[in-house]
């Protein structure tokens, strides 16, 4: 049995960027140091485990090591779930079709950034501006 290299995938969402790699093994999965199951929420948990579920077999086969900076804790989940869902469909081609169909963002980054503040209204965000009097 030949040994296979590592795979490894970038995942991203708005600050949050998620560098993944796996290794043949036995399904798990391992965020800065951290085992899945004491990262972040629940909520977070359940979707990191997203593309493994989806991919049932093919996920037991790889060990994933991912290791996420920036942006808050649903951007970097969302951004670790993307890069596990490239790396499986890379694995398997069947599940590409079975991702975009669950949910295109588990392969395709969603490209919506956060508009930057416009000079003049400082503080007070992108569109508002000073509120003027008619009379």
């Amino acid at each position: 049995m030949s040994k296979k290299k590592a795979d490894y995938e970038v995942g991203e969402r708005k600050r949050a960027i998620a560098r993944v790699n796996a290794s043949p093994g036995t399904g798990k999965v391992v965020i800065n140091g951290l085992s899945l199951e004491v990262y972040g929420t629940e909520l977070t948990r359940l979707m990191i485990m997203e593309p493994l579920t989806l991919a049932g077999e093919t996920a037991k086969k790889l060990d994933f090591n991912a290791n996420v900076h920036g942006g808050g804790i649903m951007g970097q989940a969302s951004a670790i779930r993307q890069g596990i869902g490239k790396i499986l469909s890379k694995h398997d081609k069947t599940l590409k079709k079975k991702f975009m169909d669950y949910d295109k963002t588990l392969l395709i980054a969603d490209v919506r950034r956060t508009e930057p503040h416009k000079p003049g209204a400082s503080g007070r965000g992108p569109r508002r501006h000073k509120q003027r009097s008619k009379r």
